[in-house]
């Protein structure tokens, strides 16, 4: 846990320092939820639209952040050093899964409440709560798959094509029960009955990734 620690507050100085992964990646969540707004003519969205719109930018907003993820570690030989250390693997895999929930935390801080001011005149405050628990396990699915793709891709020359292709696909069932969830949320009026069996669909999905990418993180290392 110390190892995990360690890794995490380093990358989250390196962020402080830098701006490089949670400002780009939310000035493209608003710049696309302006896009969006003028493109679709309407004042306001609600129901499979609204969450379609914000799911699909909450995900491209990601991949910003998880191209960058490992970028340090291969530039600056990160890698050869946790090979080195007397500590397990896998801690920097949870370290860089637990940055990237944080990172998307914050991007989630500012997209959330542009996304309502843009497209949402009711009901949204009282969808929060559950609002949150959704975006809470989504954002645990992603960077559980975020962290393991990016370990895979930062060691080839095309990783900015490569991490889109391989994240985006197994992203899809993350999207479709986060979506699913989101929709009643943001309907008028707002209705929770269906959100909870979706809920449970992300918790599941992202423990079963976590055991996965635990299971494999040691031999991506090794190779």
């Amino acid at each position: 846990m110390s190892a995990i620690a360690a890794i995490v507050r380093k990358d989250l100085r390196v962020e402080l320092r830098t701006g490089e992964s949670v400002p780009a990646m939310a000035i493209f969540a608003v710049t696309t939820f302006v896009i969006f707004h003028f493109s679709l003519e309407r004042d306001s969205l609600e129901g499979e639209l609204a969450s379609g719109v914000l799911w699909v930018t909450l995900l491209f907003a990601a991949v910003l952040g998880i191209n960058r993820l490992f970028v340090a570690e291969r530039e600056q030989g990160g890698f050869d050093g946790i090979l080195l250390a007397p500590i397990e693997r896998t801690a920097l895999l949870a370290a860089k899964a637990a940055a990237l929930f944080i990172y998307l935390v914050a991007l989630e801080l500012i997209a959330v409440p542009a996304f309502a001011i843009f497209f949402i005149r009711s009901g949204f405050w009282d969808a929060l709560p559950l609002l949150i628990a959704v975006l809470a396990l989504s954002d645990a699915a992603i960077a559980v798959i975020g962290a393991l793709l990016a370990s895979i891709a930062v060691n080839t020359r095309a990783r900015d094509l490569l991490l889109p292709l391989l994240l985006l696909p197994l992203a899809v069932p993350v999207m479709i029960a986060a979506s699913e969830a989101t929709k009643p949320l943001l309907s008028v009026p707002v209705d929770s009955s269906i959100a909870g069996k979706w809920i449970l669909v992300l918790a599941l999905y992202a423990v079963i990734f976590g055991l996965l990418a635990y299971a494999l993180f040691d031999f991506l290392m090794e190779d």
